[in-house]
């Protein structure tokens, strides 16, 4: 697998808002795969999530995560990375939630009330299919 940088045409299908799933380690080392969205910015991903979700549990015990990353004009087109979470901080102010509803969804994030919480992942090696470099 190739170390960091990401190739130009990884990085411009990493800037889209492509369907992805995250993994994260449950405490026996079983892991567990999620959708989520994520933001591709200056080398580093950025997830958030649910103050009471359980791969927030995860990337607490164990910052191990790989994220795969799938074309939404063909899914035989996909980036695999894997990372280790190197910052968790709360998203009192929804700021990082709304930046990915808006990539997403075109709008800010609807549920105001519950607590979020942020991952930026550090890229440790990736491997991408179907995509010319």
């Amino acid at each position: 697998m190739p170390k960091p940088p990401v190739s130009e045409p990884v990085a411009e299908l990493l800037a889209k808002a492509n369907p992805a799933t995250i993994t994260t380690l449950r405490k026996d080392g079983t892991p567990v795969s999620v959708a989520t969205w994520y933001l591709w910015q200056n080398g580093q991903v950025l997830v958030n999530m649910d103050v009471s979700r359980k791969r927030l549990e995860h990337m607490r015990r164990d910052p191990r995560v790989a994220l795969t990353v799938l074309d939404s004009d063909g899914w035989y087109r996909h980036v695999s990375l894997q990372g280790r979470v190197a910052r968790l901080y709360t998203d009192g102010d929804l700021t990082d939630i709304d930046r990915l509803a808006r990539h997403y969804i075109g709008k800010q994030y609807p549920e105001r009330s519950r607590g979020r919480v942020s991952a930026l992942i550090d890229i440790d090696q990736w491997f991408a299919w179907g995509i010319d470099d």
